[in-house]
């Protein structure tokens, strides 16, 4: 089984989900790069080296794996924001006295995603209305004060992929605290109803792009037809395998 690959100077790890209890009480910045995101590294370096700089960074973008397939022979699997809250959320309920950062967009999500952690059992819920970044200097020293304060196990930026990496790694290199950042974005909305109804059958079959293309044909369909960029990106770059 492939554990690793690096894809321009970016470590994806392939992980096996039956381990999971044990993986995600690893501190650090874990990322997971959907695929307008990762077809805009060459575009923004700030993003780029927040990619680069993560401790872990997973296969959200099921195009990405499908062109690893296709154009290199890598079989990987695809391992999504999604995919991942719901582990994480099995996880929550387990261990119930664990507390969590939330970084919020506005007063609603902040709500919703509040009682959704409630609704699991957590005890320590912290929420954060994140300002709005400027992604090409973010500091919110704000920010690391209460996160200091509260010493969470973990901090969930659910704020928008581009802007969240580039938070994770300021809080990485700014907080004296060790603690789990997880940059899943917007997937926390799937389970809240905030977004597109997204279950683990579409997500299986590497759907999700389609319903929330359904959903919100506006914002998604420039998003998703400039992730073709990576169609020449995995051609042209030599990737890295780890097994």
């Amino acid at each position: 089984m492939i554990k690793k690959i690096i894809f321009k100077n970016i470590k994806f790890y392939n992980i096996n989900t039956k381990n999971f209890d044990k993986f995600i009480i690893r501190k650090g910045l874990f990322v997971f790069p959907a695929g307008p995101a990762l077809a805009s590294i060459e575009e923004s370096s700030k993003y780029y080296n927040s990619l680069r700089k993560a401790d872990y960074a997973f296969f959200d973008s099921g195009f990405f794996v499908l062109l690893l397939k296709v154009f290199k022979n890598i079989s990987v699997s695809k391992f999504s924001g999604y995919k991942f809250l719901n582990l994480f959320f099995d996880y929550l309920k387990k261990n119930k006295k664990k507390s969590v950062f939330c970084i919020d967009p506005n007063i609603k999500f902040s709500k919703s995603n509040k009682n959704l952690l409630k609704s699991f059992g957590v005890e320590k819920i912290h929420n954060y209305l994140a300002p709005k970044y400027d992604t090409k200097n973010i500091s919110d020293k704000k920010l690391l004060i209460k996160i200091q304060k509260a010493k969470p196990d973990f901090i969930l930026t659910n704020i928008g992929g581009g802007k969240q990496e580039i938070l994770g790694l300021y809080l990485k290199k700014n907080l004296k605290i060790k603690s789990t950042i997880l940059c899943t974005g917007a997937a926390i909305s799937f389970f809240t109803k905030d977004q597109a109804p997204i279950n683990i059958l579409i997500d299986q079959l590497y759907l999700g792009w389609f319903v929330r293309l359904i959903f919100n044909p506006l914002i998604f369909l420039k998003r998703y037809f400039h992730s073709l960029k990576l169609v020449p990106m995995v051609i042209y770059n030599k990737i890295v395998i780890i097994n």
